[in-house]
This record gives C-alpha cells, sequence and structure tokens, in this order.
C-alpha cells in the first residue's frame, strides 16, 4: 500500500479558536505525525457554565501516541498555546517554537507545576527541524503577537506552507515585517509549494489590513486631548499595542501603569527575550493611586468583559484603590470578538452611568486587526501559487468563502472541520475518514468530556432547578417518618400558593403509605417513584420538571 499525506484539524476548523491540527506522512493507519498547536477557546454561560477552558479532544492523538514525532507551536495567543499544560501531558513529545513563544510555554508548563526539558527554542528559517519525515522551517509573519510564524513543511509528497495567524504589515512596531521577497523564494524553491493551509478568520472584510503602526498617531491625539483619568484596554499578548498606548500616555505627560497579571507577564517575557525594547517606564498601582489623575494613564487587561479582568473590576468599583469617576475616559483599543458582546457592553454601561466617557475603536481609528484581510489573503494565493489550498483559523461560513476564492482561481481546495481527514498526496485534496473530534473542558482543576454529562446535568440545574428528596427505611421496610424535602433554585410557592416543599412531602406521605413492599424494598423503584411524584407537583405549581435526586436510607438490623 502506498504512502499518503494527511492533513486532520482538531480544534480551529470550524471555530475561532482552539487550534489544534495534526498532519501526517506513511502507510494509511501508519503515517508518522507532527502536531500544530494545542489551544484554547474560552467557554460562555450559556453552553459551558462554570467552565474554566475547553480545548480539543486528544483521545485520537493518545490512541496513536507512538506515531507522534513532535509539537511545533506557531505563536503564543491563548488559542494556540493555552491548552500546553493541559494536553502535553498525555503526549509527552517534543516541543518545538521560538524564543518569546517558548518562554510563554515555559511559564505555563511551571505554573502548571509541570517539569519539562522537551521545550526546544527554535532560531527561524533557514533552521531546519527533522522529524521523522518532516523537515519543518519557522518563518516569521507579522500578527498581533511577537515572533509569529508561519510553518514550512517540507515532506516527500511535497511542500506544505502552513500560515498560522498572519496579516501583511510592513511595520508592526514590535516583531518581525511580513516579507513578500522571502515568501517568493518560498514560493520557488524545489517543485514550489503543494498545499497552502491558510488563516481564514478575516476573508469578508473587503478592504486591505492597515498596520500597527498607523495607530500612533491617533491615538496619541486622542490621549493627548483627555482632562481626567485615561483608562485603556486591549489584548494582554498585543505588546505592539501595549507599547503604543504607553508611548502616546507618556507624549501627554502621563504616568503609565499596568493592571493584569497577564498584561505584566507578556511585558516581561517579551523583554527578557529582547523581542520588546524601549518600552516606557510604568508605576506599580499603589504609587499611581497617589498622582494627580489628570496625570495618570493605565493600560488594563479585559478588552473582551472577562469578568475577573482589571476593566470589569474598575467598572464594579475600585480595584487596588484606583477607580474610575465622572470625566475619566475609557478606550476599547480592540475588538469585540464575536460571542463576547454582552460582557463588553455590560462594561461600557457601568462605566456610562459613572460618567465616564467611553470610546471604542471608532471603526478601526484606534484598533487594527491582526489576520489578513481578504485581498491580503489573495495576494498571498499569489504570491505563493499552491496546487492545494485548505482553509483553516475560521467558522464554517469563513472557511467556505476561502474555498469558493481559491476555487474560483482554479486552486484545488476542500473544507475540512474538526474531524475530518485528507489525503493531501493527489492533485486534490480527498476526505478519507473522520476522527470523533470533541472537546475537553477545564472545569476547576479537572479535565472532563464535553460529553460526560457534568456540564449538561449543570445546564439542566440551571435551567430547571433541583430537589433533593431524602427517605429514611428501616430494617424491615417501613418508612421511618415522613420523607422530607429540599429545593434549589426554585421559587418557595406555587401558584396555589402553599409551599412547594410542602406540597411535595404530602404527596410523597400518601405514595408511601400505600407502596406495596416490593417497591418500597427496591431502591431502583423507589428512585423512579419518588422522581415521578415530585415532577408532577412542580409540574402544577410552576410549570417546571426539576432535577431531583433520591437519598434512601436503609437501616439495617444489628
Amino acid at each position: 500500500m502506498s504512502e499518503r499525506l494527511i492533513y486532520l484539524p482538531l480544534g480551529g476548523a470550524g471555530e475561532i479558536g482552539m487550534n489544534a491540527y495534526v498532519y501526517g506522512y506513511g502507510r494509511p493507519g501508519k503515517e508518522r505525525l507532527i502536531v500544530v498547536d494545542l489551544g484554547v477557546t474560552f467557554p460562555d454561560m450559556e453552553g459551558s457554565p462554570g467552565v474554566d477552558l475547553i480545548m480539543a479532544d486528544v483521545a485520537w492523538l493518545e490512541e496513536n501516541v507512538e506515531r507522534i514525532e513532535a509539537v511545533f507551536i506557531t505563536h503564543a495567543h491563548e488559542d494556540h498555546i493555552g491548552a500546553l499544560p493541559h494536553l502535553w501531558p498525555k503526549l509527552k513529545k517534543p516541543i518545538y517554537a521560538r524564543r518569546f513563544t517558548a518562554r510563554i510555554g515555559q511559564m505555563k508548563l511551571e505554573e502548571a507545576g509541570i517539569a519539562s526539558n522537551d521545550l526546544h527554542v527554535v532560531e527561524p528559517r533557514p533552521t531546519v527541524i527533522e522529524a521523522g519525515p518532516f523537515k519543518v522551517q519557522f518563518v516569521p509573519v507579522s500578527h498581533s503577537i511577537p515572533e509569529s510564524s508561519a510553518l514550512v513543511i517540507d515532506t516527500p509528497a511535497g511542500r506544505i506552507v502552513h500560515t498560522g495567524d498572519f496579516k501583511l504589515d510592513g511595520n508592526p512596531v514590535v516583531g518581525e515585517a511580513f516579507d513578500p521577497l522571502l515568501w517568493h523564494e518560498i514560493a520557488h524553491e524545489g517543485e514550489g509549494v503543494k498545499v497552502l493551509v491558510c488563516d481564514s478568520t478575516n476573508v469578508f472584510s473587503p478592504q486591505p489590513g492597515r498596520s500597527e503602526a498607523t495607530l500612533a498617531g491617533p491615538l496619541a491625539e486622542m490621549i493627548a486631548a483627555q482632562t481626567g483619568m485615561v483608562v485603556a484596554t486591549t489584548f494582554a499578548s498585543n505588546v505592539a499595542r501595549l507599547k503604543t498606548l504607553a508611548e502616546a500616555g507618556r507624549a501627554a505627560g502621563r504616568s503609565v501603569c499596568l493592571l493584569g497579571r497577564a498584561m505584566k507577564k507578556m511585558v516581561t517575557a517579551a523583554e527578557e527575550t529582547n523581542v520588546l525594547t524601549g518600552f516606557p517606564g510604568h508605576v506599580p498601582a499603589e504609587q499611581a493611586v497617589e498622582l494627580p489623575r489628570q496625570n495618570l494613564m493605565l493600560i488594563v487587561t479585559g478588552s473582551q468583559g472577562e469578568r475577573r479582568a482589571a476593566s470589569a473590576q474598575l467598572s464594579r468599583g475600585k480595584y487596588l484603590g484606583l477607580e474610575m469617576k465622572e470625566g475619566d475616559t475609557f478606550l476599547f483599543s480592540s475588538r469585540t470578538i464575536p460571542g463576547n458582546e454582552r460582557g463588553v457592553i455590560r462594561i461600557m454601561n457601568a462605566f456610562s452611568e459613572m460618567g465616564v466617557e467611553v470610546i471604542d475603536d471608532r471603526g478601526g481609528l484606534y484598533h487594527v486587526s491582526g489576520h489578513a484581510n481578504r485581498p491580503d489573503l489573495e495576494a498571498v494565493h499569489d504570491l505563493l501559487r499552491p496546487q492545494i489550498l485548505i482553509p483553516m483559523h475560521g467558522e464554517h461560513r469563513h472557511m467556505r468563502e476561502h474555498m469558493k476564492i481559491a476555487l474560483a482561481k482554479g486552486i484545488a481546495s476542500e473544507v475540512a472541520t474538526n474531524g475530518t481527514m485528507l489525503d493531501l498526496t493527489g492533485p486534490a485534496p480527498k476526505v478519507v475518514e473522520y476522527i470523533e473530534a470533541g472537546r475537553t473542558y477545564l472545569d476547576g482543576t479537572v479535565l472532563i468530556g464535553a460529553m460526560d454529562g457534568v456540564v449538561r446535568d449543570r445546564i439542566r440545574m440551571a435551567l430547571n432547578g433541583h430537589v433533593l428528596i431524602t427517605v429514611i427505611i428501616d430494617e424491615d421496610d417501613v418508612p421511618l417518618g415522613d420523607a422530607w424535602v429540599e429545593l434549589m433554585g426554585l421559587p418557595e410557592t406555587g401558584r396555589g400558593g402553599a409551599a412547594i416543599a410542602d406540597r411535595i412531602e404530602d404527596e410523597l406521605a400518601e405514595f408511601l403509605e400505600r407502596a406495596p413492599d416490593k417497591v418500597i424494598g427496591n431502591d431502583d423503584k423507589m428512585d423512579e417513584a419518588l422522581r415521578r411524584i415530585a415532577r408532577q407537583v412542580t409540574m402544577e405549581e410552576i410549570g417546571k420538571k426539576p432535577e431531583v435526586t433520591v437519598v434512601v436510607s436503609r437501616l439495617m438490623a444489628d
């Protein structure tokens, strides 16, 4: 049986976030594998209440762990590296990343108490990492975090370019500019690019992307015009934006204070790895409290409405002794990620009620995206001239639109959502297998499967409430006293005006008086009967069928 080249997304294909991709080469079912990125996405109260992080289910990788050669991390955004401390212990394969990304990865592993000598710092092209049948090069691209990289993956079946997240920016302020001459060279080496696996996030944005450097003037002008305290929020990982904001604050005669653990961690890592130099001096919170408001600028975490971040804390009152007041200005130098609108609007309204002037990105005046827009994507298609294009990093509609662009240019293409294995060996991609591609939840400190039922039960309780029924049965299978009932998440009284718990207890007492011995003596039958009675009563009283837990305690004879 001949060897083949395969591509398998486990996350990031059909969604924006949770990136995890697999490439393989070899005989079918025996391919040697590499993994690209291990990222997370974030939960919401509707679909995953109480969950801390969501990441790809790597059960298929665990089943084939002996075939894995290495893990490659393209950059240090959470949706590409955030699952490293949670999923890497299941794989325990060498990790390769550039210096800044590796530093962030190392910090994550250390925080999780994981000691590893398998994290390797890699220099960019022309350095080549050999991993089984793969020869991998990190190629600098511009993005909204330092040292972002595409991967050039050479295989016996041809060259793959995995773009990671990128934009075409000739002056990204921090980090490397996109170098078209370098990519022209990559496109024309050997037999050229067989497969381009490409970021699809901004495929619906019709205008060419703008450089990070274009924000310096508008931000400096806006900040200089304010009279009260100025607070700005952006993505903590956007080190270039942090520098631009800090420089604008200092130019306006303000002391700058960074608030938020993630932001301080990113700046520290960027300075330690020398990707960030000349960052303006900043003062700690305890010193900022003593400064006149008109001479202070805060740069804070929480641009996406996160409840525990500094922005949300300030919207609820004091944070580290600092508070917003009428006449202050709060700037969102960011774009709200779809799904986060509610949290962001809550913060905006809270500040508005305080008399704070809230400024958003004003249609791009104070924010630019880190992803390539449609004209930029097409420019990369034309530059690399791949035989096959596989859209990634996008919702299904993004990937489908990207595929249509490729097909219109005569480039073979296919939409492969999470779990869809493609054979890339021939002139066009072919779907060859579907893998179960679920999700893994970090729930507190424990990893659980999305289909384990834990979160499903939590949602049911949130929607319908909970009833706890306790019954004591003596050694002769006779109920000892009445059953008692406790309610959670349900009103105390129903439409009849009586206490719901009392009504349930009355119905249960009647049942227990007439229940036959074969029911009283059987826990399963007792559970079913008592559960049914509780739901009938609550349905009559409040129109809901709650979750019911029945506890039958049996006394044993001496």
